[in-house]
């Protein structure tokens, strides 16, 4: 009798984790997934054209357009000034993100163009 109410006690304790256990299998599926896509520029600096700051400026009004309109999440200069990091926001695929990026004055300067989609962990 100890033993068959022993065995019940383990079944009950086993049969609850396992509930847990699938409650928050459950959970972490319900988890958006956030993709961001990172397109690193390099430009090909043995060749820029005199009215470069005409360029740049152009430029600058693009990409701060589209941080307004929220498709643009960070933008950052690469230390040896020869391009760009750009990271767009999650509603923006690869296939967007190219056609963003061939509308860039500098894209014309482009030594090498890469795209990365990006997992958002936190």
């Amino acid at each position: 009798m100890k033993l068959l109410a022993l065995i019940l006690v383990l079944n009950w304790s086993t049969t609850i984790f396992s509930q847990t256990n699938k409650s928050n299998m459950e959970q972490a599926k319900i988890k958006t997934v956030e993709y961001n896509i990172q397109v690193i520029l390099t430009l090909d600096m043995d060749n820029i054209p005199s009215n470069f700051e005409e360029i740049i400026k152009h430029e600058q009004e693009i990409v701060a357009k589209w941080k307004a309109e929220g498709i643009l999440e960070h933008l950052f200069l690469r230390k040896e000034r020869n391009g760009a990091i750009l990271i767009f926001k999650n509603q923006i695929d690869e296939e967007q993100a190219k056609g963003l990026m061939l509308t860039l004055p500098l894209y014309e300067l482009k030594k090498n163009v890469e795209y990365f989609t990006l997992i958002k962990q936190f």
